[in-house]
């Protein structure tokens, strides 16, 4: 996480003056996730449950923290209002709260919890399908792909987290601790430094297409640049 912090904050000077704020945002991801492992490698942070289950408080404010800054750049990236991106943000965070506290009880509280979650995360998608994906219309052919790419990314990956919830000791108990925290952790990293690889990638491709573009025009004889 440490050096995927590094390697994003150092993609800023890559990127046009303009996008270097979105940059900030995706760097800000994993240099949080690398505190709350940091607290969890030294033993910070985790308790077991009255149930048997063990729960990591740095991961759950990790997510608290950093899930509701990724759909808010996904939405910035198509300039959605502040109001969309305030329901953005608060029902993921409400996914991640309903999780945290579910993980702490027993049946058949957690269940209830576990289903409120799930149905603010389907709420988010929603938002991101239906009023953000109608703003993508409005953008550059360039700006409207990378939130689609950025959109698809998450999503898919934050569906293995409720699978984990379920099969984990959080859950079911199908899983043993150290897979499901395993996965988890080779997700999150997958998750939080891919997302803002992708994110400088494109931003990078979009400023050298309009280098090559005015470049082009600039070479054009006067003729043709004053027909066009």
């Amino acid at each position: 996480m440490v050096v995927g912090t590094l390697v994003l904050a150092y993609g800023a000077v890559l990127v046009p003056t303009e996008r270097r704020r979105f940059i900030a945002l995706a760097a800000s991801v994993p240099g949080i996730a690398a505190v709350a492992y940091g607290l969890m490698s030294v033993g910070i942070g985790g308790f077991t449950t009255a149930s048997g289950s063990t729960v990591f408080v740095p991961r759950y404010v990790d997510w608290l923290l950093t899930t509701p800054i990724h759909v808010a750049f996904i939405a910035l990236v198509v300039g959605a209002s502040t109001g969309l991106i305030a329901r953005l943000a608060t029902l993921q965070a409400l996914t991640i709260g309903f999780g945290f506290v579910g993980a702490t009880l027993s049946a058949p509280l957690n269940w209830a919890l576990y289903l409120a979650g799930s149905a603010c995360f389907a709420g988010v998608i929603y938002l991101l399908y239906a009023e953000a994906d109608a703003l993508a219309t409005d953008q550059s052919d360039e700006m409207a792909a990378l939130f689609r790419k950025l959109r698809a990314f998450v999503v898919i990956l934050w569906l293995v987290y409720p699978v984990i919830w379920l099969l984990g000791s959080t859950g079911l108990g199908i899983m043993d601790l150290e897979t499901s925290t395993l996965v988890v952790t080779y997700i999150d990293v997958v998750s939080k430094v891919g997302f803002g690889l992708i994110a400088i990638n494109n931003f990078v491709s979009m400023a050298h297409v309009s280098d090559d573009t005015a470049a082009s025009e600039t070479d054009l004889p006067d003729a043709a640049r004053t027909a066009d």
